[in-house]
């Protein structure tokens, strides 16, 4: 049988493998211990992810804490997402990418048609994911909070300037997060065509969780 070489280096059994479509949402409960692997399958495709604590929502992702808590912009393997609370939610375990956005934040409709022209208005963008996904849940636009950008590439420059540039993946790398605590992830599998994070051309990603 051939091996699945998106399962190399994974311990413990897989209890959940599922292919996240382009431009599509996705939530999926992680418990403690618990690691999560996102896979580029076709390379250059940026995926937007956002974390609430499973038994109190109110507690979720918080890039300033995280950004305060290792002194950086970048994320890394050994980076830790922390919450609002300051307590630890996700570690990066490890990545196969040097690293990973926290601040260029998700497309909308508004930043769209802001960034690109009138034209683009009416095409899907990540908060139309994240407010799907979290529909779910019970929670609206007012839960969804700066996020993680997975194989982003959002260089800084000495003078502070900053932009979205082609990325830095390559078809089946990977990201693995290990929760520390109970935690919904939601993700927007992010549909923009107008820049190079996806290389103009959304691709599916997978998502597997092993125990």
């Amino acid at each position: 049988m051939e091996q699945d070489v998106a399962l190399a280096g994974l311990n413990g059994r897989v209890i959940h493998d599922e292919i996240v479509p382009a431009r599509a949402p996705w939530l999926h409960r992680v418990k403690a211990g618990e690691t999560l692997r996102v896979v580029d399958l076709e390379g250059n495709q940026a995926v937007d992810f956002l974390l609430y604590a499973t038994h109190d929502d109110a507690e979720r992702y918080s890039a300033q804490d995280t950004i305060a808590a290792q002194a950086n912009i970048f994320l890394r393997t050994g980076s830790v997402l922390r919450s609002n609370e300051g307590r630890s939610m996700m570690t990066i375990t490890a990545t196969a990418v040097e690293y990973h956005d926290t601040i260029g934040g998700a497309c909308s409709c508004e930043s769209n048609t802001l960034r690109y022209g009138h034209f683009t208005k009416a095409q899907h963008a990540c908060v139309d994911n994240f407010l799907e996904a979290n529909l779910r849940d019970g929670r609206g636009k007012r839960d969804i909070v700066s996020n993680v950008n997975f194989f982003m590439n959002v260089p800084v420059e000495a003078d502070g300037a900053l932009g979205i540039v082609d990325g830095i993946s390559a078809p089946g790398l990977t990201v693995d997060l290990r929760a520390e605590m109970d935690v919904t992830v939601v993700v927007s599998n992010c549909p923009q065509i107008n820049n190079p994070c996806n290389g103009f051309n959304p691709t599916p990603v997978r998502m597997i969780v092993t125990a």
